[in-house]
């Protein structure tokens, strides 16, 4: 009898995209980096350094917004309309 390549627990906690703990400590920790201030700081170091660098993000964020479908309005961040 052939073994399986992969085998999967019988029951436990869900993974993948829906894994809820993963989900949990990363809002978890968001929420301590926003709070203990580190936004700022981290923001302008990911800036661009150069004007080359700035050309590539920009060029990046309009091929991106090219393939988007718009704001989602039942998104809490959507802007009012």
């Amino acid at each position: 009898m052939k073994k399986p390549l992969l085998s999967l627990p019988e029951s436990g906690p869900v993974q993948g995209e829906g894994d809820y703990d993963a989900d949990q400590r990363y809002v978890e920790s968001a929420r301590a980096f926003v709070k203990a201030g580190k936004v700022a700081d981290a923001a302008a170091k990911a800036a661009p350094t150069t004007t080359v660098e700035q050309a590539e993000l920009e060029r990046a964020e309009r091929s991106g917004l090219a393939h988007s479908k718009g704001e989602d309005p039942a998104s809490p961040q959507a802007p009012s309309r």
